[in-house]
């Protein structure tokens, strides 16, 4: 026998081997059962929950900013103080405003004066053209008929002077009553009952008014702290869910031992569009809902961050599953399922094709197939079980990889203890 011909059957008599080797690895795993997590369906009541994030502030706020541009001689609180409507609060310095005052008033004087004037003007030149006029008349011979015109010229002017001398009047008056509001501006009144919360200025500082910026005219800011709101960011998935009056839990991280109980309020018509952070062109789509607290604490502060968890549905004795256990497989329609109208998540289409379906993997004699499972409300570990499934029906709960690999007809069996364990502590 040839060198060459020892070599072939070397290699062929280790292809062999390796063969059947691997033939019966495989054979011994595939009659191996896959450890999973089993659970009965059992009922359980179930809460459907919107969780969302944002602020406390007060139901009733007011921005108080300077109208007119002036020192601050005199701040009369300070933050933190309760105020009542009406209370003095700010005082700018009012000279250069009462000047103007003074200025506008010894002109509306003096405007007055020239009207009386050109009034005595007016009525001086009617008697005369009324002289001149009756003499004309009465024998042409005694008033040449020049005297005549230049008396109705006299007239007319004397006419049109007095009306505009009533014009300056009324602009006189007019400044002087814009003099006299921006002298009133100098000194600011709380217009509602309530706390300062914010103090944005110091005495010696001059108050601008916000005519581009909020912020910058903001002098101070008063709240009504006897309702408070949290306002709260909703997602667009979630914010059809809600309804006005929904029941809602709310946490203060300032109050972390406490849940506060509220009321959805309002629900936004228009959404807050933010930019997320990964890309400048993809946008976050939140809805701004409102929620009043029942009982807040006394010590209460706008802008505390809180977090709101709104309770859209309930169920009572309802069967469910677990979240985890739902999955999504290629599943064709058999007649039965047809006729019970099984979920669907794609288009049918005919002859009973493989399509999506939502459901679980249901186990008898410790073989896992998968069933469609229609689903409703979802609480926070479970889903709601419509049709599909049965009380006392075992499905796979877990753990995630090993329902996203299975097959039907795999082979399975509990999850022993120590694995149990030691996967809920690596989760």
């Amino acid at each position: 026998m040839s060198r060459r011909t020892k070599i072939g059957l070397f290699f062929g008599l280790a292809v062999v081997v390796i063969g059947g080797i691997t033939a019966l690895s495989a054979a011994r795993k595939s009659g191996r059962a896959t450890e999973v997590r089993l659970e009965a369906v059992g009922k359980r009541e179930l809460v459907s929950v919107v969780t969302a994030s944002g602020k406390i502030e007060a139901d009733t706020k007011v921005d108080l900013s300077a109208d007119i541009t002036g020192r601050i001689v005199k701040i009369n609180v300070k933050e933190g103080d309760m105020v009542q409507k009406g209370q003095l609060l700010i005082q700018i310095d009012p000279a250069q405003y009462q000047s103007i005052v003074s200025r506008t008033e010894a002109f509306l004087q003096t405007s007055e004066a020239n009207l009386l004037q050109a009034q005595t003007n007016r009525d001086q030149a009617k008697r005369q053209l009324d002289r001149a006029t009756a003499l004309r008349q009465s024998n042409p011979n005694l008033i040449a008929a020049e005297t005549v015109e230049q008396a109705q010229l006299a007239y007319d002017v004397s006419v049109a002077t007095h009306a505009a001398t009533r014009s300056q009047v009324d602009q006189a008056r007019a400044s002087l009553s814009e003099s006299r509001s921006n002298l009133s501006k100098t000194t600011l009144y709380a217009p509602i009952s309530g706390r300062v919360t914010r103090l944005a200025v110091e005495e010696g500082e001059v108050a601008v008014p916000g005519t581009f910026s909020r912020e910058t005219g903001l002098l101070l800011t008063i709240a009504d702290l006897s309702v408070i709101l949290a306002k709260v960011d909703v997602d667009e998935t979630d914010v059809v869910r809600l309804s006005l009056g929904d029941s809602v839990s709310v946490a203060i991280d300032a109050f972390p031992d406490t849940a506060f109980i509220g009321r959805v309020t309002k629900i936004g018509n228009s959404a807050k569009l933010a930019a997320s952070a990964g890309a400048s062109q993809d946008r976050a789509v939140d809805f701004q809902v409102e929620v009043r607290l029942e009982d807040p604490p006394t010590d209460i502060r706008p802008d505390l961050s809180a977090t709101a968890r709104i309770v859209t549905d309930t169920r009572k004795e309802t069967l469910s599953i677990p979240i985890i256990a739902l999955t999504v497989r290629e599943h064709e329609d058999l007649p039965n399922e047809l006729k019970q109208g099984a979920p669907v998540t794609a288009d049918t289409g005919k002859g009973g094709k493989k399509k999506e379906r939502e459901g679980v993997f249901v186990v008898r004699n410790g073989i896992a197939m998968f069933r469609p499972v229609k689903v409703g409300i979802a609480g926070e570990e479970h889903f709601e079980v419509v049709d599909g499934l049965q009380a006392g029906d075992t499905v796979v709960a877990g753990p995630y990889q090993a329902i996203r690999d299975m097959k039907d007809s795999t082979k399975v069996r509990q999850q022993s203890e120590k694995t149990a364990a030691a996967a809920k502590k690596g989760s």
